[in-house]
């Protein structure tokens, strides 16, 4: 039964309907809208959009592990610690780049300072907080895995693209992060690393 003819047999009384209800302040925070559920053509993009990205993460994370032996998360940390100034970001700046939480990020820097790819030193002048700095090994292993990866995001995500489709795709991305996060100010002449992927 869908979403729409739930909300009708709940109308006429048929109480086994069920949905999930957004509190008043999540509520507050959208505007309120004549028809409250997805367009049909909306509900397929949506689903195509969830199904798309699962996969494309899938893949990733089976190629990463194979070529690399590592997960997609650890791969990112260390494409983002390559592109920073001297190779190395305090903590808390790594985990907003990668989009993390910090105790998450911190798990995953340990694991890769025992692989010897990244070590933690003090921050200057900031005795609690610390920097993570990616190790001449840790870039070997980078410029080694880089290309693997690559090719597995161009094959799956752009090859099958047009020119035309692949510059449409470029501005909905751009226009839907811009809408998300305006901070980032994403334009086609500005795009910034932290959204970004080796």
């Amino acid at each position: 039964m869908s979403a729409r003819r739930a909300t009708e047999a709940h109308r006429r009384g048929r109480r086994h309907a069920h949905w999930h209800r957004e509190s008043v302040a999540e509520r507050d925070t959208y505007p309120v809208r004549d028809e409250p559920w997805l367009s049909d053509e909306q509900q397929h993009v949506w689903r195509a959009f969830l199904r798309m990205s699962g996969q494309l993460n899938e893949r990733i994370e089976r190629d990463l592990q194979q070529a690399a032996g590592m997960p997609h998360a650890y791969y990112l940390i260390l494409a983002m610690l390559s592109e920073a100034p001297d190779r190395s970001l305090r903590m808390n700046q790594l985990a907003e780049v990668v989009r993390a939480s910090q105790s998450r990020v911190s798990h995953a820097i340990s694991r890769l300072e025992e692989a010897g790819w990244v070590r933690r030193i003090p921050a200057p002048g900031d005795r609690r907080g610390q920097i993570a700095e990616l190790t001449d090994a840790g870039f070997t292993r980078l410029v080694e895995v880089a290309p693997s990866h690559a090719e597995t995001v161009r094959s799956i995500m752009f090859d099958p693209l047009s020119p035309e489709q692949l510059a449409n795709f470029a501005d909905i991305c751009r226009t839907i992060l811009a809408d998300l996060d305006p901070r980032y100010g994403i334009t086609p002449d500005n795009d910034q690393h932290e959204d970004s992927d080796k």
